[in-house]
């Protein structure tokens, strides 16, 4: 399913101006405060964007690809890579913590970025679904201990023991494993 981020993407193909000055709206400050935050200036942001924009209009021209993520975190995904790449060059190790933080993706290539963005949709995709496909008991335990609840907290709003709380988890657990990997799409994920 294409993400509904998908009218910016056609607005870079048929230079909508209206709709791309609404999306830099959205996304430059994000952009400029990772920068600015690591030894550079508003104007090497706006360079990074700029930069980052063209990439993807030529990529576009060569090979579609379905956006299945929000574009700007997308955007703001291929900036920080290409100013991590512009400090190694600039040989400035002297980074914030900021700059390490998650996972650092070492392709360059922005296709492989909107590719990997599609497989973690796909890969949501497949939990919900066959999470819809447990028991409502297990489905409420799961959700709300996902949403931050203490496994205790969980027992409690669903009117059982603490102990049964955790034997039913790892059981339900168990079914939702097997269930998405029993699942055609499970493979084509690259779990």
């Amino acid at each position: 399913m294409e993400h509904p981020d998908k009218k910016y993407i056609q607005a870079l193909l048929n230079n909508d101006e209206y709709l791309l000055k609404e999306f830099y709206l959205k996304c430059f400050g994000k952009i400029k405060n990772f920068v600015v935050h690591n030894h550079g200036s508003a104007d090497d942001a706006w360079d990074m964007l700029q930069e980052a924009m063209l990439s993807v209009f030529y990529r576009l021209k060569q090979r579609e690809f379905i956006l299945t993520c929000p574009f700007d975190a997308f955007i703001y995904t291929v900036c920080r890579n290409l100013w991590i790449k512009e400090l190694r060059k600039k040989n400035l190790h002297e980074v914030t913590p900021d700059l390490e933080k998650g996972y650092y993706l070492k392709a360059e290539d922005d296709l492989a970025l909107a590719e990997e963005c599609e497989r973690q949709q796909g890969r949501r995709e497949l939990l919900l679904e066959k999470l819809n496909e447990l028991g409502e008991g297990c489905r409420q335990l799961l959700l709300q201990n996902w949403r931050g609840l203490r496994l205790n907290e969980v027992a409690v709003s669903l009117n059982m023991s603490y102990a049964y709380a955790r034997k039913k988890k790892v059981k339900c657990m168990a079914k939702l494993v097997m269930l998405m990997r029993l699942s055609p799409q499970y493979n084509q994920l690259k779990w």
